[in-house]
């Protein structure tokens, strides 16, 4: 945002870029309203347009007032100060940063506010979403495929939202592997609040992104268009877990509007939650049961490594097992069991005995089949 050695008010002129970010800037001021300029002539022209010029373009009277606030220097430096401040990076279309698959898509964002790792942006990245309320099953594969997807080289990508968003990110951070949280608010908003702690993983380790500007009024109408974002700086986009009608399809629709792949793992046909990756696979979405059904499409890629085991990524020791955890390990290595089978046998508490069965998953200890039976991995 600045150059070395000066603060952005003793180094700031207008050039086409921080021209760009003035108008992104403006409330009112929408994607096809600087496009318009953008067709009209270089940005850095509309510096010294009058009142006519924009008229001749289009815009109401409204929208003259606030461009006209809004190219003003002591309204944008003061604006670039404050990111700079909050440690926000600002990168726009014009800069070569900007993620590459991001930028051929409809609509590609003009502006990206980011906090974290921005070199995430040019990395090969595998989008994965699903419910916000999945099930134990859901849970375990978003988590176990993240996880591998993420050790071969794949940076995974997801919003943050509650469900499947929050165990792919995390999946992957577990691991060591990258993330990018794409928010459906402005980057210095946590939502849902109570992914706070996710969010400050991320932007630890990883990277959290968004279009809009500070002060962005939330509304539902934004995460739909999130999704775009999503779906277009990625190579691919996995639904886990969805039932009909869940928001995570537009991501796989819009995927498929830009030819990118889309993966569904699949799921019980009696459950609700898997009636639409069942339907995205009958319909030609690939059919994921391992990170290797995915990896194989992009092996021509020296950047990520194919080849992985399902299930094979490194265990934790039988040190950090709870004396409960062990004890359900020890009676799967006898047989594979169902919950049920387990709940007689172990004679713990049910809801006690579910929660220690998606831990073990989580760990990469045990998998869950079809019918809800669990076996060491």
């Amino acid at each position: 945002m600045t150059r070395k050695g000066g603060s952005p008010m003793s180094t700031f002129e207008w050039n086409n870029r921080n021209i760009l970010l003035a108008l992104h800037e403006t409330e009112g001021i929408g994607w096809k309203s600087i496009h318009k300029i953008t067709l009209r002539s270089d940005l850095t022209e509309c510096i010294h347009f009058g009142d006519r010029e924009w008229a001749e373009i289009g815009f109401n009277p409204g929208q003259r007032k606030k461009i006209a606030g809004a190219l003003r220097t002591e309204t944008i430096v003061p604006i670039l100060e404050r990111y700079e401040r909050l440690g926000v990076r600002i990168i726009t279309m014009l800069d070569e940063d900007y993620p590459p698959l991001l930028k051929v898509t409809y609509e590609p964002p003009w502006v990206l506010y980011a906090i974290g790792r921005t070199d995430l942006l040019i990395t090969p990245t595998i989008a994965m979403v699903g419910t916000r309320v999945p099930t134990s099953y859901g849970r375990a594969s978003a988590i176990k495929l993240a996880e591998q997807l993420s050790g071969s080289g794949l940076t995974i990508v997801s919003g943050m939202a509650k469900g499947i968003d929050r165990y792919a990110h995390e999946g992957a951070l577990s691991c060591g592997g990258d993330t990018i949280a794409v928010l459906g608010t402005s980057v210095e908003r946590i939502y849902p609040p109570e992914n706070r702690a996710l969010y400050q993983s991320i932007a630890d380790k990883g990277l959290i992104i968004s279009e809009y500007p500070f002060g962005t009024t939330s509304h539902p109408g934004l995460f739909p268009r999130r999704n775009r974002i999503i779906a277009g700086i990625a190579l691919g986009t996995v639904v886990v877990e969805a039932a009909e009608k869940s928001g995570s399809l537009i991501t796989a629709d819009q995927a498929l509007e830009m030819s990118r792949e889309v993966y569904a793992v699949p799921g019980p046909i009696s459950s609700p939650k898997s009636e639409a990756t069942n339907r995205l696979i009958a319909e030609g979405a690939k059919l994921v049961r391992h990170a290797n059904d995915i990896l194989v499409d992009f092996i021509h890629r020296g950047d990520i490594r194919s080849g992985l085991p399902a299930g094979k990524i490194a265990k934790k020791p039988a040190s950090a097992l709870s004396d409960e955890e062990r004890l359900i390990l020890q009676l799967l290595q006898d047989k594979p069991s169902s919950a049920d089978e387990l709940h007689e046998r172990s004679g713990l508490a049910f809801g006690h005995l579910h929660a220690i069965l998606i831990n073990l998953s989580i760990k990469r200890l045990i998998e869950q089949h079809p019918g809800f039976i669990y076996s060491v991995l």
